[in-house]
């Protein structure tokens, strides 16, 4: 199920913003920003809301807007306890 939401923007307003571009999938990319940044979006989320294919379209989306990936501590000791236990390694 998707939403759709129209919302008004004067058109000096959005010219001063978008530079040009795209004002609604700029507009995306800002919720997007703003709701990873708050928590309130994971990065599955932010990679469906903005069309991605994989993390890392997300993680260089994020990298670019100099927003830093939430991972933990316990990330890191997860992953190094994943890959002691992997076969061959």
């Amino acid at each position: 199920m998707t939403v759709t939401v129209t919302i008004q923007i004067p058109d000096d307003i959005v010219s001063s913003m978008t530079s040009g571009g795209d004002a609604s999938r700029q507009a995306i990319e800002a919720l997007a920003l703003e709701g990873y940044r708050s928590g309130k979006l994971t990065e599955s989320q932010v990679r469906r809301l903005l069309g991605y294919e994989t993390r890392m379209e997300v993680h260089g989306f994020l990298k670019d807007h100099h927003v830093f990936l939430d991972y933990t501590m316990e990330d890191l000791e997860r992953e190094r306890q994943d890959f002691a236990a992997a076969p061959g390694v």
